[in-house]
């Protein structure tokens, strides 16, 4: 074909790449980098198609993305809102999720964790990769591995699959579990009974044998070797576990709200006013764990001040003193 024709992509592998790159970046690209990096529309950029024509097409592709439920999020300049001549684009990879009202049986949850990592090992096309290469060039901070148009499951922590293993067998577990502030971790001893998601975390939920109680605990937080022993529970302790550890942390949350200021048109206000409601002062952000909470609102540096409650405050305080101090800094 002469040098300067259109290259020819399939639209569904053009839509696919658009995907990818808007979820590597949270600070979003604009559409001069997508109509530059993105394979698709560079390949017909490079042939000579007109910035107009571009634009359309990537116009088109975003709303046939949004009518198959990607949420393509616009963010426009933070002093003029309304202002979109140098509008980011993105994909908010917590809105591109597996619906709430989803439940998936301990096995179903193995399978998908096995076929998501298969996927995310062989989804992303070459163009696709190239595209990610060329974004992060531009000085664009990028997010891997990228899983093409599967919403994802996340499972990094390594006690997952332990647990779940235990949880499909009812056998009881321990594992080492460090809570902020000990010195070093306790052995915990537990009958696991259910795995549950709970704002980005993953949490086991069972019953503590030492407290003869139920407990929730964070994956995060177990810092070894996730034992099953010999000893058996009766597998019908498990129905409905999952409901009850949602129902808690739920009932957590509503027990425990923060009032913060959050700066307008930030990052903060974009993440925390998802899940807040307005207060004469600011925002109430419900929560449940103060150091967990602690941490987030700390990375967002100036963005936010904590008013109430006291303790978290002086979480978030102490967080960033140790910021600065290790940055050479003094308050």
């Amino acid at each position: 074909m002469p040098a300067n024709s259109p290259a020819k992509n399939p639209p569904e592998e053009r839509l696919v790449n658009l995907v990818v790159a808007l979820m590597a970046t949270e600070q979003g690209l604009t559409k001069d980098a997508i109509l530059g990096s993105v394979a698709g529309y560079r390949e017909q950029q490079d042939a000579g198609a007109s910035k107009d024509a571009l634009e359309k097409m990537f116009e088109r592709d975003k709303e046939s993305l949004r009518g198959l439920g990607v949420p393509i999020e616009t963010i426009g300049d933070w002093a003029d809102p309304d202002d979109l001549r140098e509008a980011r684009y993105r994909v908010p990879v917590a809105e591109y999720a597996l619906p709430v009202d989803i439940e998936f049986a301990p096995a179903e949850i193995a399978l998908l964790t096995l076929a998501g990592s298969m996927w995310s090992q062989s989804s992303m096309s070459a163009d696709a990769r190239s595209g990610l290469r060329k974004i992060r060039a531009l000085g664009i901070a990028v997010d891997e591995p990228i899983i093409g148009f599967a919403p994802r499951i996340s499972v990094r922590e390594p006690a997952f699959g332990p647990l779940q293993h235990a949880i499909e067998h009812h056998r009881v577990v321990t594992f080492p579990y460090m809570k902020p502030g000990e010195q070093s971790p306790r052995i915990r001893r537990i009958q696991p009974l259910a795995l549950v998601e709970y704002e980005a975390r993953w949490h086991v939920f069972g019953i503590d044998l030492a407290a003869a109680s139920d407990r929730t605990f964070l994956l995060s937080r177990i810092v070894g070797e996730v034992q099953a022993t010999r000893h058996s529970f009766d597998a019908a302790l498990r129905e409905g576990a999952g409901e009850r550890a949602l129902a808690g942390l739920q009932d957590l949350a509503a027990r425990q709200r923060a009032l913060l200021e959050v700066n307008p048109g930030t990052e903060a206000a974009l993440r925390l006013g998802r899940r807040s409601s307005p207060a004469d002062q600011g925002m109430h952000v419900p929560y449940v764990d103060v150091h967990v909470f602690a941490d987030e609102l700390a990375s967002y540096g100036p963005e936010v001040r904590v008013v109430e409650p006291e303790e978290l405050r002086m979480q978030v305080i102490a967080r960033l003193e140790r910021a600065l101090e290790r940055n050479g800094g003094s308050s």
